[in-house]
């Protein structure tokens, strides 16, 4: 389930600064790996005569850039980047979508006075009644003494508000460490499939994904789990995962996706690239994880008024202390 890089060596006769050999080696790879040709109804042999029309035989590094850097974009993926010494492409979702969170309105109206544990900024709110953890990235390794520490210092209250807008992804492995402590049995709660074939619907066989539970600390009261656009790959995964334990909420926007893990290789000019080759399912199948995890409860930001949180609030009165 980790992304992983393949490292691909070309012989020196080989290497080459051809544009025309470096695109058309990019867009075969995308072609017989990429995972969601289909789901996002992307026509890559168009794509193909479209941007290799853009190539001459003495155009620059960066034009070249430039060219296959568009190309890649049209997968709408912020999983699938170029990268060269100059500069790496993406795609950007976040900025194309309504941001749904404002750190100076969380920190200055609801927990100014926050405790910062391992990777946790976290406080009572409303009265002392429900505990606000604020986990902003997967990339900040889980400590299991911090989850210990933070989960015993809100044991009494309503319950809790996890707010993981913003939060682009990480580490993968951070997931069951996290939802294990939501549930009292072993869960399979969703698969992932790879490419695996030159059609562009070749899949290898189901994967299951399974979140145990720990024998020490947990918290069985419930949990509001914040999302938005934002809330992208691992954060889009831990939603999906949400969906199968019963105290935990989704509630703000949809999560931004990126629920394909990445692969990647490098270009006979010494680029590296990665992209999405796989997909990950819920147990009916279906593909929310790259178009977006939906909430539960739907809630936006008023940028009007910054000296509220409306999804905080709504998280607030699901939990029944409005």
């Amino acid at each position: 389930m980790l992304s992983a890089c393949e490292n691909i060596f070309f012989e020196s006769d080989y290497a080459s600064s051809d544009p025309f050999v470096n695109f058309d080696y990019l867009w075969n790879e995308i072609d017989r790996k990429y995972s969601y040709f289909e789901l996002k109804e992307v026509d890559w042999d168009e794509i193909r005569i479209r941007y290799r029309a853009q190539l001459s035989p003495d155009m620059t590094e960066e034009a070249l850039f430039d060219v296959m850097a568009a190309m890649m974009n049209e997968l709408r993926d912020d999983h699938s980047n170029l990268i060269s010494p100059f500069n790496i492409s993406r795609y950007n979702l976040p900025l194309k979508e309504r941001k749904q969170f404002f750190s100076r309105t969380v920190e200055e109206f609801y927990i100014p006075n926050a405790h910062i544990t391992g990777p946790f900024y976290h406080d009572f709110i409303a009265g002392g009644t429900v505990g606000y953890i604020r986990y902003s990235s997967f990339l900040n390794n889980l400590d299991p003494r911090s989850l210990d520490h933070v989960l015993t210092r809100y044991r009494d209250t309503q319950g809790l508000i996890l707010d993981l807008r913003e939060n682009g992804g990480g580490a993968i492995s951070n997931i069951p460490i996290m939802l294990e402590r939501f549930t009292f049995r072993r869960i399979h709660a969703a698969s992932a499939i790879t490419r695996n074939g030159p059609l562009r619907s070749d899949f290898g066989p189901p994967e299951p994904f399974f979140i145990g539970a720990h024998r020490g600390i947990q918290y069985f009261k419930p949990v509001m789990v914040l999302i938005d656009r934002g809330s992208y790959s691992a954060t889009t995964f831990f939603a999906l995962l949400t969906k199968y334990i019963s105290t935990l909420t989704l509630v703000g926007d949809y999560t931004g996706g990126g629920g394909g893990l990445p692969n990647g290789g490098q270009l006979p000019n010494g680029w590296t690239y990665r992209f999405s080759v796989s997909q990950i399912l819920d147990l009916g199948g279906n593909n929310y994880a790259e178009q977006g995890v939906p909430p539960d409860i739907f809630a936006e930001f008023d940028w009007s008024d910054l000296s509220k949180d409306e999804i905080i609030i709504r998280a607030l009165e699901e939990l029944g202390v409005l």
